[in-house]
């Protein structure tokens, strides 16, 4: 073959992805310190251990997780020296898991709002507040606000109390120790003012937690029923029920809730409570839940 035409042949060639065994690499150190000896470890593996388990230079192996390291894709223990999974991962995941939650609830919350006819929002668990991922408005004039990225105090919501439902007893005890003095967030200015107003306080006599002793009592009913109910505890003149949604491992992930005044659902609280349960279940075995 001519010398001219080789070099044609060679020009019209796909490149090769030179990355592409490097990502192998990185990817496969990611998923040894995702294996059950990893996780096992409180300090996390060393680049020893981690060299012989992918068969590879203890040197690269070094040199490639000081690198995942500064992306926030693994930490290093200072103590230990140790590796584990990082904190950008969990969060890119986190986002990722939430994202096709939200896409997935989608038509669960559309058929709770033309059963009630009204607001119904899909929450997750934030430390000590409840964050609203998703919401469908009802068609009342009055009705509830989409909630969407707003997060408010969990113990006095429904929400809250099915996202902890599957907590132990002494984990309770110390959530409630930590979040128990959290104000809820009801109205919201507009978003360029930058603040939160806080919920009027309800009347002491309607709140149904007040301490540890309740809280537990509370959790234990909402286990018991399948779903939480609150009357005026959040805001004045509004009521709410929640059911928890689980995943494929049978975790609870996120919550179904409902919220409305309580001149129209406050005599159908337990009936609303039931049909979103039984709603929040079918999307959980959608999700995978066992």
């Amino acid at each position: 073959m001519p010398a001219t035409s080789r070099t044609a042949d060679a020009a019209t060639r796909t490149p090769p992805r030179r990355n592409a065994a490097g990502l192998r690499r990185d990817l496969e150190l990611l998923e040894v310190l995702a294996s059950d000896e990893a996780r096992a470890a409180p300090a996390g593996l060393g680049v020893v251990r981690v060299a012989e388990l992918v068969g590879r230079d203890k040197g690269q192996v070094s040199r490639t997780l000081a690198t995942l390291a500064d992306a926030g894709l693994v930490r290093r223990d200072a103590d230990s020296l140790g590796y584990t999974l990082g904190h950008r991962l969990y969060s890119l995941a986190a986002q990722t898991a939430e994202a096709r939650l939200v896409r997935d609830a989608a038509p669960y919350l559309r058929r709770v709002v033309g059963a009630t006819h009204e607001t119904t929002h899909l929450c997750v668990l934030r430390g000590g507040s409840v964050l609203t991922l998703s919401s469908e408005l009802s068609e009342h004039n009055y009705r509830g606000l989409g909630w969407e990225g707003v997060s408010t105090a969990a113990w006095r919501t429904s929400s809250g109390r099915v996202l902890v439902s599957e907590y132990g007893d002494d984990e309770l005890a110390q959530w409630f120790a930590e979040h128990g003095a959290d104000e809820p967030i009801v109205d919201r200015p507009p978003r360029s003012l930058g603040a939160e107003v806080p919920a009027p306080r309800p009347d002491p006599g309607k709140l149904i937690v007040t301490d540890e002793a309740s809280l537990l009592a509370e959790i234990g009913r909402v286990r018991q029923t399948g779903y939480a109910k609150v009357d005026e505890e959040f805001e004045v003149g509004v009521v709410g029920v929640s059911a928890p949604v689980r995943d494929f491992r049978g975790t609870i992930v996120a919550a179904l809730n409902i919220s409305a005044p309580k001149s129209r659902l406050g005599r159908h609280l337990d009936e609303a409570g039931r049909l979103t349960a039984k709603v929040a279940d079918e999307l959980s075995r959608a999700l995978g839940r066992p």
